[in-house]
């Protein structure tokens, strides 16, 4: 089991969190960037830096994540790759990627850059908050235990 970080857009106090929950459980966190990722000293954390481009560090993780791994991360694409997998997904906000929900947000995703590309202002996600913090906290540690009992 292994938790994998789509790193680059991953804010700072999500990081914390995996790197506090990475010791407690004793379960391999890797941060992947097309960016050197600053971590803490352990060996539960470890980070591996792609090259530039475009869904690098996305495809980097779809080749090497395995069946009930743990992905953090806000793209839905990622995601929806992950789930097809049988591993795991979750967003920074605390949403947890499933079959049952992935499809409608691939959906949602693929309508909202239509309308963005025909020139419509929709505006972008609101700011990241502590409810949103509390949120990705509690949904972690419900997937953690899922993982430990698979």
């Amino acid at each position: 089991m292994r938790i994998w970080v789509d790193a680059d857009a991953c804010p700072n106090v999500i990081k914390n969190i995996l790197f506090r929950a990475a010791e407690r459980v004793e379960i391999q966190c890797t941060l992947v960037a097309n960016q050197m990722i600053a971590i803490p000293p352990s060996p539960w954390i470890d980070r591996h830096q792609v090259s530039q481009g475009f869904d690098e560090a996305d495809n980097y993780i779809v080749d090497h994540v395995e069946v009930n791994d743990l992905v953090i991360t806000a793209d839905i694409p990622l995601a929806s790759e992950v789930v097809d997998k049988n591993a795991l997904a979750i967003n920074p906000r605390g949403e947890i990627y499933t079959r049952e929900n992935i499809k409608q947000r691939l959906a949602m995703r693929d309508f909202m850059e239509q309308m963005r590309s025909s020139g419509e202002n929709i505006g972008g996600s609101d700011t990241f908050n502590n409810q949103d913090k509390a949120a990705f906290a509690n949904s972690l540690d419900k997937l953690l235990i899922k993982m430990r009992q698979s």
